[in-house]
């Protein structure tokens, strides 16, 4: 635990470094910051990468203390036999793309400047990998790698030193001891280096969605073990979700696909997958508007790709009013079933665009599919036609697994109250389980909001509520679907808790006693109500006399 911590701080030590050299260099809180920090980060990562491969790959590498040295002096024909090797377990690098080439080359008086040489690098290590770690928009463009890093500096006199000050921090640190760590180390460290760059903007689920919620997501969906499987977020923003759903089935057990109209949330997910070991998932991850152009198809490409798992915390509130008259067509009815909310005469950007995706995600499912949605708490009980819509095809196809109501102020990005709806096609009970956890958790300080925090053994009792389909007294219920038609497809556990009544055994001389202790205590309060009134009206006659 010791080492984990201190690899934990080291990298955290690394990443307060770069955004201390943005800083002197005036680009802290600028709108290029994070593509700074996130792809001199990734390329930190993909170098120490190639060379923990490079050791498997090569056995004289294996026991290297200078390894980049060592390599330098590989026959070009040897070197081009180890790439073979690596494969896609790595980024292809070639030798002066090493971050130990870059730091040599910094006083290097040739006639290229040092920036030039730094942003020569990525672009040509980007190039290089085009292929397998590029992200794709729906017109099947290339969003590449990295990108030119020093026109983010002015003046051109501060460009070299500023490339300088990066590598500096670079070298001084190593991955290496740190490829043995597992998704809960990655994921802390992701979290912690884009914590200042991935605030909701109102996109597509920019902001990050809660570890605690993504792993009671995932540990519903899956209880079991199972592999060669698809998951599916139509709305993907950094990807917490799918990562935490992956890496409980097993990164090798499972394909991962995505869209997303933010090109800063695809860039952060393709970071996160890189980070996690699932780059074969990467040609996956699409840049698009999933509502008016889903991406993924099916192998006959006569309609969507369906699939076993979908996990999404999709934006609740949105303006689409530009896209309103196309999804509401002919063209768009089968998968939005429920209806196309209306535009709202005054505020356009409430509307609920959740709606959709949940349609969309109960559309995209495979025939024996799961499916975890957050949604805010009102859907679960609005009377409203498309909200009921909804909730009235999940119950009558008996595709109601679960529902959630998570404690207030669960994201500390939005006062939404929130709740998890949990699908399952495979259902063969007719009874669903509903959790009211809205009482559970701490509340803490972030920053200017309030949160709730979910202890371990908050988590733990959720997950293990539903999975056992326990009946606790105030928490949880276990629904029909006949009682759930007759409170009008109510998802709201707080509904089906049964009201008790304690009795209590009284003679008539207690009973009596009780009556006349309650007077005696009421008039009491009235005299001393009355006292309190004189004595105020006394105060205000004193302060007109005074006036």
């Amino acid at each position: 635990m010791t080492k984990h911590l201190e690899h934990t701080q080291k990298t955290k030590d690394l990443i307060d470094g770069l955004k201390t050299v943005c800083s002197n260099y005036g680009l802290a809180n600028s709108g290029n910051e994070y593509k700074i920090i996130t792809e001199v980060f990734l390329y930190k990562f993909l170098n120490d990468k190639f060379l923990h491969e490079a050791r498997k790959a090569n056995k004289d590498l294996k026991n290297s203390t200078n390894i980049e040295a060592d390599i330098q002096k590989m026959s070009d024909s040897d070197y081009e036999y180890m790439l073979e090797k690596i494969g896609e377990r790595s980024a292809k690098l070639q030798k002066n793309h090493f971050i130990s080439a870059l730091f040599n080359k910094q006083n290097d008086e040739s006639e290229e400047k040092f920036f030039e040489r730094f942003d020569r690098t990525l672009i040509e290590i980007a190039d290089l990998n085009i292929k397998l770690f590029s992200v794709a928009t729906i017109d099947k463009e290339r969003i590449r790698l990295f990108d030119r890093l020093s026109p983010y500096i002015i003046e051109s006199n501060q460009k070299t030193p500023f490339c300088k000050a990066i590598i500096n921090k670079l070298v001084a640190f190593s991955f290496e001891p740190i490829f043995e760590e597992k998704y809960d180390f990655f994921s802390t460290i992701f979290e912690y280096l884009i914590k200042d760059y991935n605030k909701d903007s109102g996109q597509y689920a920019e902001y990050y969605t809660p570890p605690a919620v993504a792993k009671i997501m995932a540990k519903i969906l899956v209880p079991k073990e199972t592999h060669n499987v698809t998951l599916y977020d139509p709305a993907a923003g950094s990807g917490s979700l799918l990562l935490a759903l992956a890496h409980q089935i097993g990164e090798n057990k499972c394909t991962i696909y995505s869209q997303d109209i933010s090109q800063k949330s695809s860039e952060f997910l393709r970071l996160n997958l890189i980070l996690n070991n699932l780059v074969h998932s990467l040609h996956n991850v699409i840049k698009g508007n999933t509502l008016n152009t889903p991406y993924h198809v099916n192998d006959d490409k006569t309609d969507l790709k369906k699939f076993d798992y979908i996990v999404s915390n999709p934006p609740f509130k949105m303006d689409f009013s530009d896209d309103r008259e196309t999804l509401a067509s002919d063209q768009h009815k089968k998968r939005f079933f429920a209806g196309v909310p209306k535009i709202p005469n005054k505020d356009k950007k409430k509307m609920a665009i959740y709606q959709l995706f949940i349609q969309h995600i109960m559309y995209s499912l495979d025939s024996k599919g799961k499916a975890a949605v957050v949604v805010p708490t009102g859907f679960c009980t609005e009377k409203a036609a498309i909200g009921l819509g909804i909730r009235k095809k999940i119950v009558d196809s008996n595709w109601l697994h679960a529902v959630v109501q998570m404690p207030p102020n669960i994201f500390a990005t939005t006062g939404t109250n929130v709740s998890v709806v949990f699908i399952d096609r495979t259902r063969k009970a007719n009874e669903a389980i509903l959790v009211d956890a809205s009482n559970l958790g701490t509340k803490i300080k972030e920053g200017d909001n309030q949160k709730t925090f979910l202890s371990k053994e908050d988590e733990d009792l959720i997950i293990k509520t539903i999975n056992n389909k326990e009946v606790i007294e105030g928490f949880s219920v276990l629904v029909d679907n006949e009682k759930l038609k007759q409170k009008g497809y109510s998802f709201g556990a707080g509904q089906y808790f049964e009201t008790k009544i304690e009795y209590s055994e009284l003679s008539p001389e207690e009973f009596d006693e009780k009556i006349e202790a309650t007077k005696s205590r009421l008039e009491k309060m009235f005299r001393e109500s009355k006292s309190l009134e004189n004595k105020l009206f006394k105060k205000l006659s004193s302060l007109e006399y005074d006036l």
